[in-house]
């Protein structure tokens, strides 16, 4: 659970700042007072609705049967039957940025830019026609920085930048929407280990460039092991996970991990942190039952394709939606994610 941990300690870390900005308004001194600020970023694992705005996303989940289990049982653009990775790690949960308006004062409590279908690289995803790279999301953050500065000054608007939490999870999508599809150029292109170079160095500069805009608490998720969700087992004779995928997995990990602490003695002040939830979620989808769940190796809507793989209206639920890990062929289930929040000495559902 050391990557768990870690998120929780940094989420715990921001709630304990006081903001007490001086010479603003009272409106926004009394909004921001004692409130962690969150900016998320990232991809359909911590989306909560910005594709819903796309008129042409092919990458949405704004129909049923997502958001079954989410408050009011409706979909709300959130890719999985409840709340987020994100969410259930107790980081609060901030409206997608293209819900507000350009002038919002909701900018000033945080901001969610995930976008389903966003990679690390801007070619990642194309076939979704829109979605918000992971440069559109820093560029819409700059954005945002703008709006603040426009409202509370610079000054005051450096510090809560400084102070604020940032969650990144980013990287599925180069393999699953990438990488890994045949009919795509960069896998025909690279060997991995160019692949995963061309990566690192790219997210390199991204993590830079928030830096730059006054992102210093950053918590970057690592991926888990992808080679075992429905979309990747499908490929293999016997829905077996696939090693190879795996390995590249790890190899990128490993990579990302080794960029962070380099990039924390690089520029100063920086607090960057790895989340390598990857152990973790190996051992929930390799012993299920271990946790309080019975199926690991297909999804609940029984939408296991290598591409589509979504839950679709028509799609025929499992009976019980607890029992799977996964609720799409790519998306965790909303036990899953309320599950990798938790101690592992027990079952889930003790818990």
């Amino acid at each position: 659970m050391k990557g768990v941990v870690v998120i929780m300690r940094m989420v715990a870390l921001v709630g304990t700042v006081v903001f007490s900005f001086h010479m603003i308004d009272n409106k926004y001194s009394m909004a921001l007072a004692a409130t962690p600020v969150t900016f998320v970023f990232g991809d359909s694992l911590t989306e909560v609705g910005n594709n819903n705005f796309l008129q042409y996303s092919l990458a949405k989940s704004n129909y049923p049967w997502y958001g079954v289990d989410y408050p009011g049982g409706q979909p709300t653009g959130r890719f999985t039957n409840g709340r987020t990775i994100a969410e259930k790690l107790g980081i609060s949960s901030p409206p997608p940025y293209l819900s507000l308006s350009p002038n919002d004062d909701a900018v000033l409590k945080g901001v969610n830019y995930a976008s389903g279908g966003a990679g690390i690289l801007n070619d990642t995803g194309l076939y979704f026609i829109q979605r918000l790279t992971f440069d559109d999301q820093i560029q819409y953050f700059q954005k945002t920085r703008d709006v603040m500065r426009s409202k509370i000054g610079v000054e005051n608007a450096t510090k809560l930048c400084n102070e604020a939490l940032y969650f990144i999870g980013i990287g599925s999508n180069d393999y699953v929407n990438n990488y890994l599809q045949p009919f795509l150029a960069d896998g025909q292109q690279y060997t991995h280990d160019e692949f995963v170079q061309l990566l690192t160095s790219t997210l390199d500069k991204q993590l830079r460039r928030l830096y730059g805009l006054d992102a210093r608490k950053i918590v970057l998720h690592g991926l888990g092991p992808l080679g075992c969700i429905p979309s990747q087992r499908v490929k293999s004779k016997k829905g077996q996970c696939l090693k190879r995928v795996n390995e590249w997995v790890l190899e990128f990990n490993s990579k990302v991990k080794s960029l962070i602490t380099s990039l924390n003695s690089r520029l100063p002040k920086a607090a960057f942190m790895f989340a390598d939830t990857y152990p973790d979620v190996l051992d929930l989808i390799s012993n299920p039952t271990a946790y309080g769940f019975k199926i690991s190796n297909t999804s609940c809507c029984n939408v296991d394709t290598s591409i589509g793989g979504l839950c679709l209206p028509n799609s025929k639920l499992c009976r019980n939606r607890k029992d799977y890990v996964f609720w799409d062929a790519f998306h965790p289930s909303d036990a899953a994610n309320q599950c990798l929040l938790r101690s592992f000495s027990l079952p889930c559902f003790l818990i």
